[in-house]
């Protein structure tokens, strides 16, 4: 009378382990090693780490300027406070981080972003300065470091990402990005007249 299948194949020995399972537990135990796409993340996004701890200092500075202005009656302190908390706080992390999620256009060189970031800074402080002692050539010299740093800004963004080759995120963030350095640029002569118009 002929055997069936199972009684004449071999089933395994009792001490052998399941198939798969030194594989399966040595992966287990190893650790991951960082990717090279984390590395990457990380690399693209660091030369921006400045810009977003120097804004986030900007808005807690303008907060404080807020609380300080109404109890001392400061004069210009509502104007610098806002100034403080939405240009050179709020403007200066949205810009670096749209310019960061632009990744390729983002990365133009460091001596760029230097540019940029000192620009940006050290015309907010004139600007500032400028307005609180009515020298309105300081103001003007700030404006002019303004505009110097959205150029920049510009320059490391003039290739925008094609269509075809990137996410439609990196598109959006291009066109805001690109907006909002608009806005600024419209913004700048008009708070230099004000800046003229307050002197007199």
């Amino acid at each position: 009378m002929p055997r069936s299948g199972s009684e004449t194949e071999p089933g395994p020995s009792v001490g052998d382990p399941p198939a798969g399972s030194a594989s399966g537990s040595a992966g287990a135990l190893s650790p991951t090693p960082p990717t090279r796409a984390a590395r990457a993340v990380r690399e693209a996004w660091a030369p921006y780490l400045p810009a977003f701890f120097v804004g986030a200092l900007c808005i807690i500075a303008g907060g404080l300027v807020a609380a300080v202005t109404s109890p001392m009656a400061l004069s210009h302190g509502s104007w610098a406070a806002a100034y403080l908390v939405l240009v050179a706080g709020v403007a200066q992390i949205a810009l670096a981080a749209g310019q960061g999620m632009l990744a390729g256009q983002a990365r133009a060189g460091r001596r760029l972003l230097l540019v940029e970031f000192a620009a940006w800074n050290l015309g907010n402080a004139a600007v500032i300065a400028g307005t609180l002692w009515s020298a309105t050539w300081l103001v003007n010299l700030g404006g002019a470091m303004l505009v110097v740093a959205l150029g920049g800004l510009l320059v490391a963004t003039r290739r925008g990402p094609g269509r075809t080759e990137v996410a439609r995120g990196r598109q959006v963030a291009l066109l805001a990005v690109r907006a909002l350095v608009a806005l600024l640029l419209i913004s700048i002569p008009v708070g230099l007249w004000l800046a003229h118009v307050r002197a007199r």
